[in-house]
Order: C-alpha cells, then sequence, then structure tokens
C-alpha cells in the first residue's frame, strides 16, 4: 500500500512552508525558495530541514528533486550535510534581517524608580503554590474543559469565588450571579458597552482617567461627585441611572466611604432604581483599621460588585469577576457571548485551585505584612526627611497620597522625572468637568520597587520634595526636608 504524504509528514517530518513558483521546473523553484528562506532569516543558521521524503511529500514533489535540491545548496554553501546531523542551514548563511520596528515601551525611559501606582511587588508572585494548583487543577480536569467555555466562566471558579468573597468580603451572593471577565475594564465594557446599563453615570471626582476614557467611547457621559474627609458626596446624586464607587479604599485619595454615604447611595439607588458599580480594587490589603466589608452586602439587588486578583496576585492572570443583581445576570451573559473568549479557562481552574486550597488567604495574608512594612518606611522616610509632608491615604492599599502646597504639584513631578523618578501627580486623575477645589499631591505606590532598590527609590523620592516654607510662609522649591537642598 502507497503511504500518503500526510502519514509520511506525520512519521518522520517536520513542517516547512515553501512557495513553488517561477520558471525553471520543480527544482529549481524549490532550490530558489531555500535560498530566499534562508536569505531572509526566515531560516536561521543551524535549523535541521526535513527529511527529503518528508519535504517531498509536503511539496508533492519527487524524492529526488528534493534531493538534488538539497545537494546543490550544500555545494553552494547555503546548507551543510553531516552523516547522523541530517542537512542544516550553514551556520555561516548571512540573512538579511527585516527592519523591526520597536514598540513603545510600556515604562518610560530613564526611569531608575518606579514608583507608580497600580501594580504588586512583581517579584513576591506565589510561583510554587500557583503552579501547584495550575497541575492539579489541569491533571483534574475534564474533558469539556479543552472545548467551547461557558461565557459565565467556569462553575468551579464560581464556587470558589462565593465561598471566599462571603467570607472574606462580607458579599452576598452564590454562583449563579457571578461572572468571570478577565478584569474590571472588560467588565465596564460588558456592562455599559454592550447597553445593559447606560448614563449619565456618577464617578468620583478624582479617579481613573482610563476607566473615563472607556466609559466615554461607549456614549457614557460621567458626572463628578467631589470628595471630602467621608469620602464621595454621594447626597448629591440627581438623576444619574448608575453610580461607580471606590468605597472601601477612595481611588487615589484614599480612605474608606462614611458609613451614612453607604446606606446613603443604596437608598438612593432604591429609589432611583439605579445601580451602584463597587469597585474593590485593593480591599484585601488593610493596615491600621478593622476591615471594611463590601458595600454590595447592604443590597444585593442593588449592587454590582467587582472585583480581580491584579492587586493581589498579577495584572498577567487576567482574572476578574462581577457580582450581579439577579435580573442583570442573563444581560450580561448575552452580550458576553456564547464563547468564553477573555480569561483562560485553565487559569480560571487554577485559581479555583487556589482559593479551596487556602493558599490565596495565606499569599493575601503575606502580602499584607510586606506592603505594611514598605508603607512603613515610606512614612518613616517621609517624617525624617520631609516632616511638612502630609501623607494620606495609608491605612490601606498600595500607594499612598502625599499632599503639597498648593501650586508646587507640577515643579515636584516634573523634578521626579529629571532625577528618574516615575510616579503620578494627582492632577492625572481629577475629572476634567469637576468644580471642585484641586489639590496638589503625588500619588506614590511603594508595592513595586524591589527590595534592594528600595531605600535608594526613598531617598530620591525625599530629594524632590518641596522644601519646607520659610518664615515668610514660602517655599523654597524642591528640596530635602529641613535642608531644603535643591536637587535640580
Amino acid at each position: 500500500m502507497t503511504e500518503s504524504w500526510a502519514d509520511a509528514a506525520e512519521r518522520i517530518g517536520a513542517d516547512l512552508h515553501l512557495e513553488l513558483s517561477g520558471p525553471g521546473g520543480r527544482r529549481a523553484a524549490l532550490i530558489g525558495a531555500l535560498r530566499e528562506a534562508v536569505r531572509s532569516g526566515r531560516l536561521a543558521p543551524g535549523t535541521r530541514l526535513p527529511p527529503y521524503r518528508s519535504l517531498a511529500a509536503d511539496l508533492g514533489v519527487a524524492r529526488n528533486t528534493v534531493a538534488d535540491a538539497y545537494a546543490e545548496l550544500v555545494a553552494e554553501g547555503w546548507l551543510t550535510a553531516r552523516q547522523g546531523s541530517g542537512t542544516r542551514v550553514a551556520e555561516r548563511a548571512e540573512a538579511v534581517r527585516p527592519a523591526v520596528r520597536v514598540a513603545p515601551r510600556t515604562r518610560a525611559r530613564g526611569v531608575r524608580h518606579d514608583l507608580r501606582q497600580g501594580t504588586p511587588d512583581a517579584s513576591r508572585f506565589p510561583r510554587t503554590a500557583w503552579q501547584a494548583s495550575y497541575r492539579r487543577a489541569l491533571q483534574q480536569a475534564p474533558n469539556e474543559v479543552f472545548g467551547p467555555g461557558d461565557p459565565a466562566g467556569r462553575i468551579e471558579l464560581r464556587e470558589a469565588l462565593a465561598e471566599y468573597l462571603a467570607r472574606a468580603r462580607g458579599v452576598r451572593t452564590e454562583p449563579g450571579r457571578i461572572v468571570v471577565c478577565s478584569g474590571f475594564a472588560h467588565a465596564l465594557r460588558l456592562l455599559f458597552g454592550g447597553g445593559v446599563l447606560r448614563g449619565p453615570l456618577g464617578v468620583e471626582a478624582y479617579g481613573l482617567g482610563f476607566h473615563r476614557e472607556l466609559l466615554a467611547g461607549a456614549g457614557v457621559r460621567t458626572v463628578p461627585l467631589p470628595l471630602d474627609e467621608h469620602g464621595a458626596r454621594v447626597d448629591l446624586l440627581g438623576r444619574e441611572r448608575a453610580v461607580l464607587l471606590t468605597p472601601a479604599h477612595q481611588f487615589p485619595t484614599g480612605g474608606p466611604l462614611h458609613a451614612a454615604r453607604r446606606s446613603a447611595v443604596v437608598d438612593w439607588a432604591r429609589t432611583r432604581g439605579g445601580v451602584v458599580l463597587e469597585d474593590d480594587y485593593d480591599g484585601e490589603f488593610r493596615y491600621d483599621r478593622k476591615p471594611v466589608g463590601a458595600l454590595q452586602g447592604l443590597d444585593p439587588e442593588r449592587v454590582v460588585y467587582i472585583g480581580s486578583v491584579s492587586k493581589s496576585l498579577s495584572p498577567a492572570l487576567r482574572l476578574g469577576w462581577m457580582v450581579l443583581p439577579g435580573h442583570l445576570v442573563d444581560q450580561v451573559l448575552g452580550v458576553k457571548g456564547e464563547r468564553e473568549g477573555w480569561a483562560s479557562v485553565l487559569d480560571q481552574l487554577a485559581l479555583a485551585d487556589f482559593l479551596a486550597a487556602g493558599s490565596y488567604d495565606r499569599h493575601v495574608r503575606r502580602m499584607r505584612q510586606h506592603y505594611r512594612g514598605r508603607r512603613d518606611r515610606l512614612t518613616a522616610a517621609l517624617a525624617a526627611q520631609a516632616p511638612h509632608i502630609e501623607v494620606t491615604g495609608v491605612a490601606a492599599g498600595l500607594h499612598a497620597v502625599l499632599r503639597l502646597p498648593p501650586g508646587t504639584e507640577p515643579s515636584a513631578v516634573k523634578g521626579a522625572a529629571w532625577q528618574g523618578i516615575a510616579l503620578d501627580g494627582l492632577a492625572e486623575f481629577r475629572h476634567p468637568e469637576t468644580d471642585m477645589e484641586p489639590m496638589d499631591g503625588l500619588v506614590v505606590g511603594y508595592a513595586t520597587p524591589p527590595e534592594h532598590a528600595y531605600a535608594a527609590a526613598l531617598e530620591a523620592l525625599c530629594g524632590v520634595l518641596p522644601a519646607a516654607p520659610d518664615g515668610d510662609g514660602h517655599h523654597g522649591g524642591l528640596g530635602t526636608g529641613r535642608e531644603g537642598r535643591r536637587v535640580g
């Protein structure tokens, strides 16, 4: 029985794509295609080529045609052939490399100290425990896992999340009300881009501009709510259809939403038939205060609770979740579609195991101590070198706000960039339409710098802060604490 080309390729060959075209017959076309593949760099020096039979079967040519082409290219120096090693691209064959367009860096060039908010300490990712969970999840996964997914997410993860969120965050839910997504931005796209919710949407006067841009792209008008020492002024809500809040730890200014306002915003939603969106972006990390439970626990039918692992584990996992009121579940799933195309099913199963095994709890407790130590070193450095700078928002989370004298934020941000320090000013987060009085300050993330470089990062930070005011109340520009030493 004659062996088919598919059988031959499966048995003895590796795939090699070649286009045979041009004058001179199949042999000449094959020689030209191989030369071009080497010349362009598609076949790198040392690459082993398929055996004669395999390539002949793939290309639909005679075996002798391939053998002759290989022999000629060996003679020309393009290929080498040795007994037991097969035919390979010659090491001295020089490729003409195509010009490569380098994509813009996500981190600015010249950054020596990264103090931007928003990312956890990547060096502390629990590799061993995660690998164990991933291995168990893969070994125990039913065959259906490798087919089309459930748009709601794997039931194993939704069950584990329902238990964890109820125990750790005071969320009232069941697996059928949880929809897995790839993070907070994906949740917003599903809710507003798909028309499940509509604007106008009340938002905090200070928040992530990326979220405002995403909402604007979906045609949603955002209405800024002023902030004070008790959080967002939810009493100013009017005809908005929904409101987006960070009640456990206002981003970026810090501090929880006052208990009276938590009750008030739920009452508003009930009266108006509206919805509260709760962004619980770093609720696990609190240091000097009692845990603040989820706002969702006050009324599961009026609050959409949104969380993710981007701060607790890593943004690279792209795993988040929405805990939805019952009447929104089918609408969200309708927008999401019939197939899960956003969050890896295997990652979902690994996270389910990670939660069920208690590894997530242990990791969060370890990181809570780690970040508290980072926070304490930041506040100690500021107390010693810049005692005139007020630090707020440090009772929880992964960042602090350094309040600056009015008018000094632009020069501090510029001075930080000059010294290779990456951080954000509060102005970056201010809603462009708010009439709230501007606040000068720096938003300093203390999770990202590697441990060996953290002390140097704090020293550099203190060096770019405005100096203490003189006797006339004037600030001496950039400097370090009491001395007011100029740094640039």
